[in-house]
């Protein structure tokens, strides 16, 4: 830990200062954008470990650039921290639809937000001695590289999204309340609501395909992982 490259992407000079001190306080490695193009740019030749996003930027939409990271396959894993004024919920949600791993509001802790780099940066480490699990139906997860498969294509899946099928596929069958999602996800450091669950799980579920019925909803409880879609079937979604 320490020593990643973190890019920050913020227009306002003194707030950019201002998380760039205490994140090299914790001995990352910063590069520092005011705009949404030089991270582009910057992108295609020095890749972060992670991203800290400004939103309303000068030049476009840093929603607009969350999505196009995850769109892109060389670069979609790479953990998005958004840090923005914009605190309505619908913003919010928005921000984890389009994979953000975080979302932090200003007015903020520098220590808080160095923190939070520091969580996003151990969900996304690699972990070791972890098994590989087959879930049937062709579903494949390989906790060693972080990667599902179906059929042997593999899934591009945000890291919330592979986190929440591993812990699903861990106890078939068994019944995870969302709750109990979050604190997988989050643990302590969690700020977002158990509709942020509901959403990785549409995508999930969208991303599995015609495996995607696989995962039922619990009705007021929180969601499980079936043996096959046509058990799903006959659950219901």
């Amino acid at each position: 830990m320490m020593n990643e490259l973190v890019a920050v992407v913020e227009d306002e000079d003194d707030i950019r200062a201002l998380v760039t001190a205490a994140l090299k306080k914790e001995r990352f490695r910063v590069r520092e954008h005011s705009d949404g193009r030089g991270l582009l740019v910057s992108l295609s030749t020095d890749r972060p470990d992670l991203l800290v996003l400004d939103v309303m930027l000068p030049d476009t939409d840093g929603f607009e650039i969350c999505r196009r990271i995850r769109a892109d396959k060389a670069l979609s894993s790479i953990p998005i921290i958004i840090l923005t004024a914009r605190a309505e919920e619908a913003d919010r949600i928005l921000g984890l639809e389009l994979g953000a791993d975080d979302y932090v509001v200003k007015p903020f802790s520098p220590k808080e937000l160095a923190a939070r780099v520091k969580a996003v940066l151990r969900r996304a480490a690699p972990e070791t001695a972890r098994a590989r699990i087959d879930a049937g139906d062709g579903l494949i997860i390989d906790t060693d590289t972080v990667e599902a498969f179906v059929g042997g294509q593999r899934l591009e899946l945000t890291q919330a999204e592979f986190r929440i099928l591993q812990l699903l596929a861990s106890r078939t069958g068994w019944v995870f309340s969302r709750e109990k999602i979050l604190d997988y996800l989050w643990g302590n450091e969690k700020n977002v609501t158990d509709r942020s669950v509901d959403v990785h799980v549409k995508h999930l579920r969208d991303k599995l395909g015609d495996r995607g019925g696989r995962i039922v909803n619990v009705r007021g409880i929180g969601y499980k992982l079936v043996s096959s879609t046509g058990a799903a079937n006959a659950e219901g979604r």
